[in-house]
This record gives C-alpha cells, structure tokens and sequence, in this order.
C-alpha cells in the first residue's frame, strides 16, 4: 500500500489525467442524454474536452487553467450550456490555484467563487415558476458555499506548507549554526591541547637537553656533577611525564575536575619551582614579588605559569651561553603583571611578530591566545639595550 501511495506522489499528473478522463466519462453521459439544438452541441463539446483539461494540467499550469476556466464558464453562459459534472472542474481548479497558484490567481478565484454560482442562478431562472426572489438568493448563496470552502481549503493548505518550508529552513540553518559551533569548538580545543603540548615539550625537554649536553662534557673530568645533571633530566623527565599524564586524562575523561587525580594543573606557587628547575638547569634567574599575593582565578594562574615557562625556554634557546634573566610578579587591585626580561642575544624578529623562527612558532603566538583568553594584554619585543622583554596584564577576578 504504501509503495502504491509513494508511486502516486511521484506521478500527480498521471493521477489528474486518470480523474480527467473520469470526468470525461460522466460528462460525455450527459451530453448525449441533453437534446442539443443548433451549434450549441459542438460548444457543449469544446466545454467539457477544456474542463476536463483543466483537471489534468491543474498542477503543471494552475493560472492558464484558471483562465481556461473562466473561459468556459462565460461560454456557458453565452450559449446556454446547462451545469453538469464538467463543471466540478471549477471547485477543482479553485482549490488548485489557492493552494499552490499566484497570489493574482488565488484572488481571482476567490472573485469568481463568489460570482459564478448568482451568474449561473440569473442565467438559468425560469421567470415562470413559482421560486421567489428570497428563495434563488439562498439557493445562490447555497451553491456559492462549496466554492468558497474550496479556495479556503486550498489557501490554508497554501498557508500550513509554507509554515513546515519555514520549519525546515530554520532546521536546516540550526543545523548549519550546530555544525559551525562544533567546528569552532573543535578548533578551539585541538589549539588548546597544542599549547598544552608545546609548554610541556618544549620546556621540559629543553631543560633535559641542556643537563645531558652538561653531563655528557663533564663526565669524565667531573662524574659528580655528571650525576647531579642525570638527576636533574631524570626530575624533569618525571615532571613531564606527570603533566603528559594530566593531559592525557582530560582527553579521556572530557572533565579537567575528573582528570585532576593524575596531576595539579600549574599555578603561581609553582612558578618558583620552575625557577629553581631552570637555575639547576645553568641559567641564572632573578625572581622577585610585588604586592600582597592572594588567591587567583585559575585560569589566571594557569596562564601566568606558562608565560613564564616558555619565556624562559626561549631564553635558554636564543638567549646565548652567557644570559641571564629576571622575572618579576606584581599583583595589582586589578590585575595581575608579569615581566620577564633577558640580557642574551634576543629573539629574531620572525619569532615575536610573525611566530615563524622556532621551527612551529608555536611558543609566542600560545602565548598570547592564552593571554586573549583572559582578556589580558602581552607586549613582546627586544630590550633597547639588548636581549628580550615580555611584559604580560592579567585582570583579575574575585576568586569564588
């Protein structure tokens, strides 16, 4: 059944032509039962082959066959052409044109709707009978009904399936806006875990390559200091492990609150353990606090740790054998400043504008998408004596 029903949709015409040809049947019994005089026989002919057209192509050419229509019908009436089952065709195509016609169309349908059943009553009274004036304006307004429901029905119809079009547009664009969101989102956390990625990496690895190019130049000479060097990669190793671990179980839980068995994320206290890590590591670091320290908004805190890690690790890189550097943290009323300075060789200037001299150029521009993100400002760039300055406002929030 429902493929017979599903084969009808896909073929309208076919099934219009079928009822036309119905429609044909039932005329053609009622011309041949209908004494013609003179040429009326022939137009009663043409009448009903155009009134059953017009049930055929009614959905190929809603508005030709509406004109068809009136044709007919005022053909009718000029000839004296008596109403049979041809003219069901006439609730048909005012059902068709207010459904899926022009809007021209529908409000000529609905004009002759309102004509065509008084027209026919004026045209075919028969002054002699005994039917008063009261009783052929209500069998008019009788007959002017089933046109009327017609075009209403097929107007409301107009009205439902241009409602379920605007619900499927709308549909559709929310499914693009969801698509587009989820894009974003993707893009915003595959940016969020190469940052990660990189802080780790790079820093941790950098430490480690310095301690083992030390151990492996002193360890013949100085085998104690080979074996504190060892110690040290061995810690950061760890370190690193620990903080690949961290990220590792954000990504399998999809929840950094259930991912925060496996390590702490970095904050403030631990930047001078890093400091210590990087003074161990051969570079000389001058760390110094302003103001009054107080809890931070952890985003805060996460951001002010990675500054100053890949600061440094970028000392380290570009900086020279000899640099040296200084971090400074000051905590304001309103926010919170860092600036890490070195007196090394610098940073070409790829690095600092364009992000493009250490290999990825992840470093400096992770560093200020993390400070975007807490609305902060970052100025990075060489000192005018020499070496490199990054300078970093970070606004504060009441912590909760």
């Amino acid at each position: 059944m429902q493929r017979l029903y599903d084969l009808l949709r896909r073929h309208p015409t076919g099934v219009d032509t079928f009822w036309a040809v119905f429609l044909l049947g039932l005329s053609g019994l009622t011309v041949v039962a209908e004494p013609w005089r003179g040429t009326r026989l022939p137009v009663a002919v043409l009448i009903v082959l155009g009134l059953c057209t017009v049930v055929a192509l009614r959905r190929r050419a809603p508005e030709k066959m509406l004109l068809l229509t009136i044709g007919a019908g005022l053909a009718q009436m000029l000839f004296g052409v008596r109403p049979g089952p041809m003219n069901f065709a006439m609730l048909v195509i005012v059902f068709t044109v207010a459904a899926i016609g022009e809007r021209w169309a529908s409000r000529l349908a609905l004009v002759c709707s309102l004509c065509a059943a008084g027209l026919a009553q004026l045209r075919w009274s028969q002054p002699e009978s005994d039917v008063g004036l009261a009783q052929q304006t209500f069998m008019g307004v009788v007959m002017t009904v089933p046109f009327v429901l017609a075009w209403v029905l097929g107007d409301s119809m107009r009205t439902r399936r241009a409602y379920l079009t605007q619900l499927e547009e709308r549909a559709a664009r929310l499914e693009r806006e969801r698509e587009a969101q989820s894009k974003v989102a993707v893009a915003a956390e595959r940016a969020r875990i190469a940052r990660e990625l990189h802080d780790v990496v790079a820093h941790n690895v950098s430490v480690m390559v310095v301690q083992a190019d030390g151990a492996a130049y002193v360890m013949d000479a100085a085998p104690d200091q080979a074996r504190q060097a060892l110690e040290i990669i061995s810690g950061t190793g760890r370190q690193a492990l620990a903080e690949m671990r961290r990220l590792l179980g954000v990504l399998r839980t999809g929840d950094a609150e259930e991912a925060g068995e496996y390590v702490p994320q970095p904050d403030v206290d631990q930047i001078e353990v890093l400091i210590e890590q990087v003074r161990q590591a051969g570079l000389t670091v001058d760390f110094k606090i302003e103001g009054t320290p107080r809890p931070l908004p952890s985003g805060v805190e996460l951001t002010a740790y990675r500054i100053v890690q890949e600061a440094l690790t970028n000392t380290r890189k570009h900086g020279g054998p000899d640099a040296g550097a200084s971090v400074r943290l000051v905590y304001f009323d309103d926010g919170l400043g860092l600036l890490v300075e070195d007196d090394g060789r610098g940073a070409s200037h790829e690095l600092y504008e364009d992000g493009g001299a250490d290999g990825a150029g992840h470093g400096m521009i992770g560093m200020r998408e993390r400070v975007g993100m807490v609305g902060g400002t970052l100025d990075a760039g060489p000192r005018p004596g020499g070496g490199f300055r990054i300078s970093a406002l970070l606004p504060l929030k009441p912590a909760r």
